[in-house]
């Protein structure tokens, strides 16, 4: 995730999203006489990244590598990656061209990286993972909430009320309440999980600690797609 003059390089896993480094160059504005300053500032921070990327990218790891950032600063970094990957034979970056991909953010902070998430060429890459699992069940109950409302609900009463319909076919959770520290919320929360597994319906779990996550805590860590409407919950209260 970058922008001129920053940059996050994060990794993200099944459960966690871990920023790995950041990188801050003082770039000058690009006008006038600065122009030499601001190439040869952009060619540091572009080598700095690399250097970053280098030490922590590990394709035999990672499903593939992002290089996302508003404007044309990822496509500069892309370039400049590449021509310096074939200069100092980096057979790491050569040999995973391929999986290198890059996706238009609105900023290089952590912020962002929902849009990352949100990306169709990101998502393709990792489709068969937990990750992307998430973020379209995610994907799924917002655009349900959008477009269906009386399909949709969110916060713990109505989700039990939905339950006790029977109406629930996606259930999404945080690990924060299924896995709580409160054994009273634990016990509570494990049974509520299995007895919609046993009535057909599917779970997803997320980890408070990954972008997608973090959006469900918003939404009071539960929520659920329905299988059928029921506009009478929005009568019942919070």
């Amino acid at each position: 995730m970058m922008q001129e003059g920053v940059c996050h390089i994060l990794l993200i896993g099944k459960s966690i999203t871990i920023t790995r480094a950041r990188i801050e160059t003082s770039v000058p504005r690009k006008h006038g006489p600065a122009v030499a300053g601001y190439d040869k500032a952009l060619n540091k921070f572009f080598e700095n990244i690399l250097q970053a990327f280098h030490k922590h990218v590990d394709f035999n790891v990672v499903r593939c590598a992002v290089i996302a950032s508003p404007g044309f600063t990822k496509d500069q970094f892309y370039k400049h990656l590449l021509l310096e990957a074939e200069r100092r034979q980096l057979r790491s970056v050569i040999e995973n061209k391929s999986r290198i991909i890059l996706v238009h953010t609105t900023s290089g902070y952590k912020h962002s990286l929902r849009e990352v998430l949100d990306a169709p060429n990101a998502m393709n890459m990792v489709k068969d993972t937990k990750v992307a699992q998430e973020v379209q069940g995610l994907k799924g109950f917002f655009a349900m909430l959008s477009n269906d409302p009386d399909r949709a609900c969110y916060g713990p009463k109505h989700v039990e009320v939905a339950h006790e319909r029977m109406a629930i076919q996606t259930l999404l959770i945080t690990d924060e309440l299924f896995r709580s520290s409160d054994v009273a919320t634990r016990k509570k929360y494990v049974n509520f999980v299995d007895s919609i597994k046993a009535s057909g319906g599917t779970v997803l779990i997320f980890s408070s600690m990954h972008v997608s996550g973090e959006q469900l805590t918003q939404l009071t860590g539960i929520a659920a797609i329905l299988r059928f409407p029921f506009p009478d919950l929005d009568d019942i209260e919070m």
